[in-house]
C-alpha cells in the first residue's frame, strides 16, 4: 500500500510540474498540495478506510445498478429521503446519484449547478448533518452514493467571487478576468457559445471592478482559472472533503471546459486531460475507493479519451451519451447499423467502464457519428432534422411525444425533451386509446432497458422511468419553471402511481416488475460484470442488434429487435460465429435451438441467450 501511494505521489508530481512549472508552480506549492491531501486522508473515518482496502474497481461489479434522482422531487428533503430507501432496495438499486444538492445561489442557479458553497447543503433540502445521516443509512443498505462536483465554475455569490468583486487580487486570480475586451475577443473568435439564446458570448462585464469575467454557461457562473495552482489545490481539498462525508462516486461536471487557451475551442484540451489524471492520482493517495465519474457530453471520439490510458488513468467512469443517441436513432429508423459501427469503434480500457443510460434529467442533444452516417448514405444535417422532428409531438407516423428544446432559427438545430415512456410511444398510445400501440410502447421500454443492463458498464435508471412516467405539463403553470422546457421530464415522483408497481396489468407494474427482474438476473450473472466487453456481431440484419459476452468458458448472446415486425435470424450465421446447440434465455427461461434454420424474434423482443454447457474455445 505504501509503495503504491508513493507511485501515485510521483505520478502526481510529474503531472503537476508538467502543467504548472511555467505557471507559478513550485516545490513549495506542490508540498502545500500534498499537505492538503495528507490531512484529508487522515480525516477519513474507519468505515471509509475499510472501504479503501477493497478492490478499486468495485463499481464495475454486476451488482452495480444505478438510479439518478432529485431529492426534492423524489422525497421532499434529505430526511424524508431516508424513508424512501426501502423502495430503492425493493427495486434492487445499489447506487444512487443524488442530483445537485450542494448549496446553490439563492436566485437562478442552473438547477443547482451554480454552487455558492461546496461544503454545505442546499438549505431547501436540509442540513449537512442530515446529509451525513443519509450517507450512513444508504451505506448500511448497501447503496453507494454519487453527488455532483461542479469543477469548471462557481456561482457569482461564492465567497471567492464576492472577494474578487471587492477587489482582492488573490481571489480575482481564482477566475479568468480581463481589464479590456482584447483577450475576450480573441477567445470569442474561436470558442463556441454553450447557450447562445440565454447567454450569448463567453464573457460577462462586471462594472464593480471594470473587468470582463469568463462565463461559459451563464453570467452568474464564473469559470475558474485552473492555470492558477492554488485553484487546483482548493478544488482538490473540496473533493476530498466531500469524499470524507461518505460519498463513493463524485461526478465531475463539465470536465471538457476546465482549461482554456486562446485560438482554440477551449474544449477537450490536453491540459484538461492532465488535470483529470492528477485528480485520479489524488484520490488514489487519499481515498482509493472513491470513483470519479466524468461528465463530458462532447463528440464520441472525445468522450472516450477521458478514460485516459493504462499508464495515465483519468476517469474510472464516463457517461455513454453517444449510446443514448444511438438507441433513440435505432428506434426511429428501425436500423441498428449506426449503433453497431460506434460500439465496434472503441475498446474501453480495463481501468474504466461506461455509465449506460437511456434518459436523464437533461435534454437529448443529437450528436452522432457524422462520418458513419455519410457512410450509410445519409446526409448528417438532414438526418439530425429527421430525428428532431420524429421525437417532437407532431411528426406524422411517429410514436413519440417529445418536445423541441433550444431551437436555433439560424441553423434550425434543436434538442429534445421528454420522458422515456413518452418518447417511446406510451403517452401517444394512451391519447389515442390504442391498445396495440400501448403494447408496442411498453415493449420498446423493456427493450432499451434490457440493452443498457447487458452492455458493458453500469446501468443507470432515471427516477420515474421504472414506473413508465409520462411527460408532465404542469410546469407550464409555474412561473419559476415555465420558461425551462426540461421540467417536462422532471416531475415530482408520483407515489400514487408507484403504488401500482406490483400490479402486472398496469403500465407501472409491467415496467417495474420487468426492471426488477432484469436487476435480479444481472446481479446473478457474472458475464454482466462491467469489465466484460460486449462484442458486436455482424449478422447481416439491419433491424437486430447483436453482441456476445465471453469470460473463461462462459458465453452469452444478446439479440435486440428494434422494429415492430417479426424478424428472423439465420442460425447458420450464428453457428459460423461459434454458437451452436441449445441456448437458454435468461429473461424468460425458454430454450432456443441454433441448429434449425432461423431464430424468430417477435416485435421489440430481446433475448439473453446463455450456453447450456460450457464453451470450449
Amino acid at each position: 500500500m505504501i509503495q503504491e501511494k508513493e507511485k501515485w505521489r510521483e505520478d502526481l508530481k510529474n503531472a503537476y510540474f508538467d502543467i504548472y512549472s511555467d505557471l507559478g508552480g513550485s516545490g513549495k506549492s506542490f508540498e502545500s498540495l500534498m499537505q492538503v491531501i495528507e490531512i484529508r486522508s487522515k480525516e477519513r473515518g474507519k468505515e471509509l478506510k475499510d472501504l479503501d482496502m477493497r478492490e478499486h474497481d468495485w463499481y464495475m461489479s454486476e451488482h452495480m445498478i444505478g438510479m439518478m434522482l432529485y431529492v426534492d422531487l423524489f422525497a421532499g428533503n434529505i430526511k424524508l429521503m431516508i424513508d424512501k430507501i426501502p423502495y430503492l432496495v425493493e427495486l434492487g438499486i445499489t447506487y444512487v446519484h443524488l442530483m445537485p444538492l450542494l448549496k446553490p445561489r439563492k436566485d437562478e442557479n442552473d438547477g443547482g449547478y451554480a454552487v455558492e458553497d461546496y461544503m454545505d447543503i442546499d438549505p431547501k433540502l436540509g442540513r449537512l448533518e442530515d446529509f451525513v445521516m443519509l450517507m450512513d443509512a444508504l451505506r448500511h443498505a448497501g447503496i453507494a452514493v454519487c453527488i455532483d462536483y461542479v469543477l469548471n465554475h462557481t456561482a457569482d455569490t461564492h465567497e471567492w467571487a464576492k472577494k474578487a468583486l471587492e477587489g482582492e487580487k488573490k481571489y480575482q486570480d481564482m477566475y479568468m478576468m480581463y481589464d479590456s475586451r482584447d483577450i475576450p475577443d480573441l477567445y470569442d473568435a474561436t470558442v463556441p457559445e454553450v447557450l447562445p439564446d440565454k447567454h450569448p458570448g463567453n464573457f460577462t462585464y462586471k462594472s464593480e471592478i471594470d473587468k470582463w469575467v469568463y462565463t461559459s454557461f451563464s453570467d452568474f457562473q464564473w469559470d475558474l482559472n485552473f492555470k492558477n495552482p492554488m485553484v487546483f489545490e482548493k478544488m482538490v481539498d473540496i473533493m476530498l472533503y466531500l469524499a470524507n462525508l461518505g460519498v463513493n462516486i463524485i461526478r465531475l461536471d463539465a470536465i471538457a471546459f476546465v482549461w482554456k487557451e486562446i485560438h482554440t475551442s477551449c474544449r477537450n484540451l490536453n491540459q484538461a486531460h492532465k488535470l483529470m489524471h492528477m485528480l485520479h492520482c489524488v484520490k488514489e493517495i487519499a481515498c482509493p475507493s472513491l470513483a470519479l465519474l466524468g461528465e463530458a457530453i462532447v463528440e464520441p471520439d472525445e468522450i472516450f479519451k477521458y478514460f485516459g490510458t493504462r499508464d495515465n488513468v483519468e476517469c474510472g467512469i464516463l457517461y455513454n451519451a453517444n449510446f443514448m443517441v444511438n438507441i433513440f436513432n435505432s428506434m426511429a429508423t428501425r436500423d441498428v447499423r449506426l449503433m453497431k459501427i460506434d460500439n465496434e469503434r472503441f475498446k474501453v480500457p480495463v481501468t474504466g467502464c461506461f455509465m449506460n443510460y437511456v434518459r436523464c434529467h437533461d435534454d437529448i442533444g443529437w450528436g452522432f457519428n457524422e462520418e458513419a452516417t455519410r457512410h450509410l448514405g445519409l446526409d448528417p444535417y438532414q438526418h439530425k432534422h429527421f430525428l428532431i422532428d420524429f421525437y417532437s409531438r407532431d411528426f406524422e407516423g411517429s410514436f413519440a411525444k417529445g418536445e423541441i428544446y433550444q431551437y436555433n432559427p439560424r441553423n434550425h438545430d434543436a434538442r429534445t425533451n421528454g420522458t422515456l415512456a413518452s418518447l417511446l410511444g406510451l403517452e401517444k398510445a394512451h391519447d389515442r386509446k390504442d391498445t396495440h400501440g400501448r403494447t408496442f410502447a411498453l415493449n420498446r421500454i423493456k427493450l432499451v432497458t434490457a440493452l443498457i443492463f447487458s452492455h458493458r458498464g453500469i446501468p443507470l435508471i432515471y427516477s420515474g422511468d421504472e414506473i413508465a412516467t409520462l411527460n408532465d405539463q404542469s410546469y407550464l403553470k409555474d412561473p419559476h419553471k415555465s420558461k425551462e422546457g426540461r421540467w417536462v421530464h422532471r416531475p415530482y415522483f408520483d407515489w400514487e402511481r408507484a403504488e401500482k408497481r406490483k400490479d402486472p396489468f398496469t403500465d407501472e407494474g409491467i415496467i417495474f416488475l420487468y426492471t426488477q427482474n432484469l436487476i435480479r438476473i444481472r446481479k446473478n450473472e457474472p458475464l454482466l460484470n462491467g469489465k466484460i466487453d460486449a462484442q458486436v456481431i455482424d449478422i447481416n440484419h439491419n433491424q437486430v442488434y447483436t453482441f456476445y459476452k465471453e469470460d473463461k468458458d462462459q458465453r452469452m448472446l444478446c439479440l435486440y429487435n428494434f422494429s415492430e415486425n417479426n424478424q428472423y435470424i439465420s442460425g447458420k450465421i450464428l453457428r459460423n460465429k461459434g454458437f451452436c446447440g441449445i441456448m437458454s434465455d435468461l429473461l424468460t427461461g425458454k430454450l432456443v435451438s441454433l441448429e434449425g434454420g432461423e431464430i424468430h424474434l417477435y416485435p421489440y423482443e430481446c433475448l439473453w441467450l446463455k450456453e447450456t454447457s460450457p464453451h470450449n474455445a
